[in-house]
Formats: structure tokens, C-alpha cells, sequence
């Protein structure tokens, strides 16, 4: 069989879409919650309310649905983030979208940890079709910080010399492992500890009045 992709079978109807939609949203709770591995196809079917025969429909293999899931997990998260970091544009804004960050951690005592991060643990080491989807949607997610960053040193609230691209990578990194650490000990301290690092040092940029 020729390998095809979720994007090439994407369906034309308004009825396959929503039952496609319906089976990467269940795949994507359930590889959430147990890890790829401990996903079935059955558990799919069963969570989703589908026939086997639809979900093979929709996609060649578990690696196909599981290629969804990314996407799914990318846009979620960047549909969730882009809005605040469309608006990062000051410190103050900068230290408002830790604060959603963390909230977001800390209403789930910090369980969980990052979707994209989990499916990265679990899935860059041997599947590189997964670690360069991951490592896309990670990439985007650090240029949507960096624009926020951009718009900063425009405005002139950071000096014009400062690396918008390490300080978005240096968050970012900072959400991740915080969030690692969050999962591992059901606190978001490191979290705070990490964002509230990066974002000092962001400070230090700051452009001396005119």
C-alpha cells in the first residue's frame, strides 16, 4: 500500500470531517492520557463512537492517526497561545502570559505536563517522521514567541540589539521543562521558577529611557 498522509485524505464532506475530527480528538485524549503506545485502535473506535472501518477510512495506519494527533496538539496549543502573544508587546504583557501559562499547570496540579512534550518523549528517538512533525510544531510555536519579542524591541521596550530568537527558545525551553518537572512533582515551582528566570533576564535588555 502507498504511505499517505492525514492531509491528503482529508475528507471533502462536512459529515466526514466531523467524524474524522471526532477520531483525532479521541486519539489525541486517549495518546494524551496513556502515550501512543498505550493507545489502541479498538480504544479509538470505542472513545470516538466509530467503526474500525471508519478510522482506516480516514487513515492507513496508527502512525497516520498518530501524525493527526500532532497537528491536532499543535494547533490547540497555538491557537490557545498566539492570541496572548500576539499582544507581547511589554513586560507587563510578557509576565501576564507566564501567569496563563502557569495557571493553566496549576489547575491540574501540574499533571499532564505538555502534550507536544509528551508525544516527544515518547515518540523523537525512533520515529523520525514524528520528531520532525514535533520538532515543526515546536518551531512555529518559537516564532510566535519571537514576534511578540519582535514587537517589543520595535517598540523600543527592548534595546535593538537583543536576540529575539535565543529569548523565544529560552521560554520556550523554560516552559517545557518546567513542565516536565510540573508533572514529575505536581507543582508548578519549577514552572515559576524557570519563566520567572528567563523573563528577568529578559528585563536586563530593557532599553534605558531616551
Amino acid at each position: 500500500m502507498t504511505p499517505r498522509t492525514a492531509q491528503q485524505d482529508a475528507p471533502s464532506t462536512t459529515k466526514g470531517r466531523a467524524t474524522r475530527d471526532r477520531i483525532v480528538a479521541a486519539a489525541a485524549d486517549l495518546m494524551y492520557r496513556h502515550g501512543v503506545a498505550g493507545t489502541s485502535t479498538p480504544a479509538v473506535r470505542d472513545a470516538a463512537g466509530v467503526s474500525s472501518s471508519q478510522i482506516y477510512h480516514y487513515f492507513a495506519d496508527k502512525d497516520d492517526l498518530t501524525r493527526a494527533v500532532i497537528a491536532f496538539q499543535s494547533e490547540a496549543i497555538l491557537s490557545h497561545q498566539k492570541p496572548l502573544l500576539a499582544k507581547l508587546d511589554t513586560l507587563d504583557a510578557l509576565r501576564s502570559w507566564r501567569d496563563v501559562v502557569v495557571d493553566a499547570a496549576r489547575q491540574q496540579h501540574g499533571a499532564g505536563g505538555c502534550p507536544l512534550g509528551s508525544l516527544s518523549s515518547e515518540l523523537s528517538d525512533d520515529h523520525p517522521w514524528a520528531r520532525d512533525a514535533l520538532a515543526a510544531s515546536f518551531t512555529d510555536w518559537s516564532e510566535a514567541i519571537r514576534t511578540g519579542l519582535v514587537a517589543m524591541i520595535d517598540k523600543g521596550t527592548l534595546r535593538h540589539e537583543t536576540d529575539p530568537n535565543a529569548l523565544a527558545l529560552a521560554l520556550l525551553a523554560a516552559v517545557q521543562g518546567g513542565l516536565l518537572l510540573a508533572q514529575a512533582q505536581h507543582t508548578t515551582d519549577a514552572l515559576e521558577a524557570a519563566l520567572d528566570a528567563v523573563i528577568a533576564h529578559i528585563h536586563d535588555h530593557t532599553a534605558e529611557p531616551s
